[in-house]
């Protein structure tokens, strides 16, 4: 069963994490994992030193993160809308060999309602090609930037967020310091391998109209497998 942090931008939610994370260097073994991005996008600050384990995780997170972010953060809150509020779910540390179940490896939180719209077209997916192995699946990490600062940062993740094809799923985002004002959105998805390239995604459909409008480019931080 997977690890389910509820309400993780709450003092009992942030208790939950501390109490987790005693004796743990990170939330699926001694290594970071995607498992840490999907929660520590979740978190909304360093929890500080009433939560001495989930500080220590977030700061140690922080550092590796550091060179994909080298902007000096100034405190970004974001707010339910962004998907910051979110309960989040991480996967175990390891699998039962032969386990071809995805279902514990939803890197976007508690179930909403593209979540159940993505459910369904998985299920149906499974039963179109019932002879056929499933195809591979990715997490993607995405950094989005704007024009410049005075750039509607929410009519920008509108914008990214109104793109929808087969296989792609959007998740938790975040707002993160550029330098001289300027904010870039850090956003996650799943993509099914077969259905969804993320370069075509980027070179086709973000930086160009009408989603040019506000985005100036677009930069993979992070690419998983599944």
């Amino acid at each position: 069963m997977a690890v389910t942090f509820s309400d993780i931008h709450t003092e009992s939610g942030l208790k939950s994490l501390d109490e987790y994370l005693a004796g743990k260097s990170y939330i699926s073994g001694d290594q970071i994992s995607k498992d840490d991005i999907k929660v520590y996008g979740a978190v909304l600050e360093n929890p500080g030193d009433a939560f001495t384990n989930a500080s220590k995780w977030y700061d140690s997170v922080s550092s590796q993160l550091a060179s994909s972010f080298p902007g000096k953060a100034t405190g970004v809150r974001v707010g339910a809308g962004a998907g910051a509020a979110a309960p989040v779910e991480a996967a175990p540390a390891k699998e039962a060999a032969g386990d071809d179940d995805d279902d514990d490896l939803d890197l976007f939180g508690d179930e909403t309602e593209e979540d159940k719209k993505a459910a369904e077209e998985r299920e149906k997916a499974k039963k179109g090609s019932s002879k056929k192995k499933e195809s591979g699946k990715s997490s993607v990490l995405l950094d989005v930037k704007p024009w410049d600062d005075e750039t509607d940062m929410a009519a920008l993740e509108k914008a990214v967020r109104s793109i929808e094809m087969p296989g792609l799923f959007w998740g938790a985002s975040k707002l993160a310091p550029v330098g001289y004002g300027i904010k870039k959105l850090q956003i996650m998805l799943t993509i099914i391998d077969d259905l969804v390239s993320v370069d075509s995604l980027i070179e086709e459909r973000l930086t160009v109209e009408p989603c040019s409008e506000y985005i100036q480019s677009c930069d993979i931080v992070a690419f998983n497998k599944i």
